[in-house]
């Protein structure tokens, strides 16, 4: 496992994770095709939201059960609460500093889910 920092745009939002990068994932639910993301799934004890708890909004839609997180100041979205496995986040690798996705396997999910 390595672990990386992330953080949105502005920098009011930081956060860290620990992941092997088995692989990535792109959904094509409405508002994943909308925000255009890339992300990694990490379980709950990989993730530590290091400073900005009071800078993000939430965001749910649809069955009310993924919670999709964006920072109030720059608008970024670095990570969401996963609908099917709720105990895992999904994380924006754009949003990982120093990060290379190059030779990941990415792996198209089907979100099935309309506004």
């Amino acid at each position: 496992m390595q672990t990386y920092q992330g953080s949105c745009h502005c920098g009011a939002v930081r956060f860290q994770i620990e992941t092997d990068f088995p692989e990535m994932t792109m959904c094509d639910c409405s508002i994943c095709r909308r925000k255009n993301a890339l992300m990694v799934k990490v379980h709950e004890s990989q993730f530590d939201l290091i400073a900005g708890a009071e800078a993000l909004t939430e965001y749910q839609f649809h069955t009310h059960t993924a919670r999709h997180f964006f920072c109030k100041v720059c608008g970024i979205y670095p990570f969401h609460r996963k609908r099917v496995t709720p105990d895992h986040l999904g994380i924006n690798v754009f949003c990982l500093e120093g990060f290379d996705p190059e030779g990941i396997p990415v792996r198209q999910a089907l979100g099935n889910a309309m506004m």
